[in-house]
């Protein structure tokens, strides 16, 4: 089988090659590319691979961008960092995808359904994958009742959310607190995961209004905010390690 790997990162075109090697029937990569422009250069010049293993991101732009220029008719297996809700939609469209860091097993079984299918041209439906796959789009502002009228906050202007007495209260940089009609919940659909974290049942905290972070008793951490609440803020035991994860990027 004639595999291709078109991936910017070089660990991770490394790791995939050598996983590919470590198979019960070992291939070899015919070669590694990592960009738009190298890749639609070289399906140009070479005959279709048998398999073509493809990031979604690389280094001048989305893989995507390679369907509308040429016309591919190589089984592709995407390998992607995405959430499990987009992958999950994008299941349908393509052979299979693989979730980084690539599970030796799924490779494996991935590989199998390539060849059940080897004799079929897979279905890619580019608007189906675009929309799934374009960077997501959040909530940009907020309707807020100020005095007697109505006006609009911007979510770069909220420090943080507060859920107290089944009422949402958002908090902004000047110090402002004005009630909303979203549940905390809603809201971690509605934001940037980048930019909004649930610290804990009550609070949806913004990155840019974190000031220090302290370890505190029982595993937790206690959390100082510019503005400030006028409490003590503390992420909850359970969430500490997802918070770390998300302060590292």
């Amino acid at each position: 089988m004639k595999v291709l790997i078109i991936e910017d990162e070089k660990p991770a075109a490394k790791q995939l090659s050598k996983l590919l090697a470590q198979l019960p029937n070992p291939l070899q990569p015919m070669d590694v590319l990592d960009s738009v422009e190298s890749s639609v250069k070289w399906l140009r010049t070479f005959p279709d691979p048998d398999l073509i293993f493809m990031d979604i991101q690389i280094a001048d732009g989305l893989s995507f961008s390679i369907f509308e220029q040429i016309e591919l008719r190589s089984p592709v297996i995407f390998t992607t960092a995405f959430d499990h809700y987009a992958v999950q939609a994008f299941k349908v469209n393509a052979i299979d995808y693989l979730l980084k860091p690539i599970d030796p097993d799924e490779l494996e079984r991935a590989i199998q359904k390539v060849q059940t299918w080897q004799h079929h041209t897979p279905s890619l439906d580019m608007n189906k994958l675009l929309r799934y796959f374009s960077p997501p789009t959040y909530k940009d502002r907020f309707l807020v009742k100020i005095g007697q009228q109505l006006n609009f906050v911007a979510t770069t202007d909220i420090a943080f959310f507060r859920s107290a007495d089944g009422l949402t209260q958002a908090y902004t940089t000047a110090g402002k607190k004005h009630f909303i009609e979203h549940t905390l919940e809603e809201l971690e659909k509605l934001l940037d995961p980048r930019q909004f974290f649930r610290i804990s049942r009550g609070i949806l905290l913004g990155l840019s209004s974190l000031k220090a972070v302290h370890p505190h008793f029982n595993g937790r951490l206690k959390i100082d905010t510019n503005p400030s609440l006028g409490e003590e803020i503390y992420v909850s035991r359970e969430r500490v390690n997802d918070f770390k994860a998300w302060l590292g990027g």
